[in-house]
């Protein structure tokens, strides 16, 4: 790297921050959660604007590779904080209706993204017809499962059963959308057969073998450093937790799942009983180093999004392209929940939920970009859609989920009933991020909840 190189990363860095910490707390301020300001922030900075010459100055073509890497590892690091906090707790009793819920979106989702597919193809001749009709059917099935987190923590919901429900029908569903992106790799030769199939022996290994072991090191170091008096993780716990998901995302990526899913899976694995104190002080670590780089990411999405070419036309689209993402995402997942028992105002909820996209969407269109499964103009068309769909959730959610359901749910006993008492409803958070952090930090900690008997 030349002494030019670090001068403009670090320059284009700062304007990053300062860009998307202003558009994430006016984002805010309009009831929006911080990280549809922080999108907006990278598209801004693309072409869309002055026709690409801002980002010339800004974002030389020698520098972008790095400032990819760097975004690449604030959604690593976001993802395994998300896997980290998931209280498993909350889906005891859930099981079925999570899955109706992701069944339903899913299938729905991607029929009619493939049915829409098949139109689009004689606008947007790139690549392989299947792989161009796979594809597309892929990127509707997604829910953006940090951004989801992140919007609940914002309405205060996160501990109701509502929540719960949804974060595990996305958590499911994004993982058959990732194998569904994984199939349309090796069909266009992206990935080998071998490889995918590699998925389920190391998702195996990691809950039955990384998991008891990493509990048994933690715990011991957990013990040892409050018998100690310390106060942080230490650098063997965090070392440890590091390196599991740098080499979990790694192992992903090869496989083809992307890197995301498996940060998360590290995350998700760490046991929570015994090192309530351990992973508080690791996320405290973390997140501070997730805000600085996990705009960089939403910033390269946006340097290849133009919107200035968007004419009369790509307007006909972009609106057969919202018809079909917000109908496909609400109608399956209402239909689902309703299938498995759950009331109309519940599975209204659920539907607007699971239209939430933004980041993951953000990550899989990039992935089709790149291999040549969709051109820049339907790229652009469908980042607008991933936007629009971020957008909504949180007004309507306001209309279908108010305050006094979401109090009465949190009174309720912990889902499953299996004894952890009343939730007390959580405090509004604060001005700035999400939870009273900055514009860009991952969801706050919740206080530990009791172990069922």
């Amino acid at each position: 790297m030349t002494t030019h190189q670090t001068a403009m990363i670090m320059m284009g860095l700062a304007v990053v921050l300062a860009l998307a910490h202003v558009l994430g707390r006016l984002a805010r301020r309009c009831g929006q959660p911080a990280v549809l300001g922080e999108i907006l922030a990278g598209i801004l900075l693309g072409p869309t604007l002055f026709h690409g010459a801002l980002s010339d100055a800004v974002f030389p073509t020698d520098v972008r590779p790095m400032l990819s890497t760097l975004g690449n590892l604030g959604v690593a690091l976001f993802m395994f904080l998300v896997g980290l906090e998931l209280d498993h707790r909350l889906l005891r009793g859930n099981k079925r209706a999570a899955v109706g819920v992701s069944v339903g979106s899913i299938v729905c989702s991607f029929g009619l993204g493939a049915a829409l597919a098949v139109w689009l193809w004689n606008a947007h001749p790139v690549g392989d017809r299947l792989a161009f009709v796979l594809f597309l059917g892929a990127a509707m099935s997604i829910t953006a499962f940090p951004v989801l987190a992140r919007i609940l923590t914002d309405l205060g919901i996160q501990h109701t059963r509502v929540g719960a429900l949804a974060m595990a029908s996305a958590a499911a569903g994004d993982v058959v959308a990732w194998l569904l992106l994984a199939a349309v790799l090796t069909f266009t030769g992206s990935r080998s057969s071998w490889q995918v199939l590699l998925i389920l022996p190391y998702a195996v290994v990691m809950i039955a073998v990384v998991r008891p072991l990493l509990g048994r090191f933690l715990a011991a170091r957990e013990q040892g450093g409050a018998q100690a008096g310390e106060h942080g993780p230490g650098a063997g716990p965090l070392g440890v937790l590091t390196v599991l998901l740098l080499v979990s995302g790694a192992l992903s990526e090869w496989f083809g799942l992307h890197f995301i899913f498996g940060a998360f899976l590290a995350g998700a694995i760490v046991p929570r009983q015994g090192t309530e104190r351990l992973r508080a002080a690791v996320a405290d670590r973390f997140e501070p180093v997730t805000w600085m780089l996990l705009p960089a990411y939403f910033t390269v999405a946006g340097l290849k999004v133009d919107l200035s070419t968007v004419d009369t036309d790509r307007l006909g689209e972009l609106g057969l392209i919202l018809l079909v993402a917000i109908g496909g995402k609400f109608g399956g997942a209402y239909l689902g929940a309703r299938a498995t028992g759950r009331p109309g105002p519940s599975a209204t909820t659920l539907g607007i939920l699971m239209n939430t996209r933004g980041l993951t969407e953000l990550v899989i269109l990039g992935v089709g970009l790149q291999l040549g499964l969709l051109d820049a103009d339907l790229y652009s068309l469908m980042v607008v859609m991933a936007l629009v769909t971020t957008a909504m959730t949180a007004p309507l959610m306001r209309w279908a989920y108010p305050r006094e359901m979401v109090d009465a749910d949190l009174r309720e006993p912990a889902a499953g009933g299996g004894g952890g008492g009343a939730r007390p409803p959580p405090p509004p958070p604060p001005g700035g991020g999400p939870g009273g952090g900055p514009p860009g930090a991952p969801p706050p900690r919740p206080a530990p909840a009791p172990e069922s008997p």
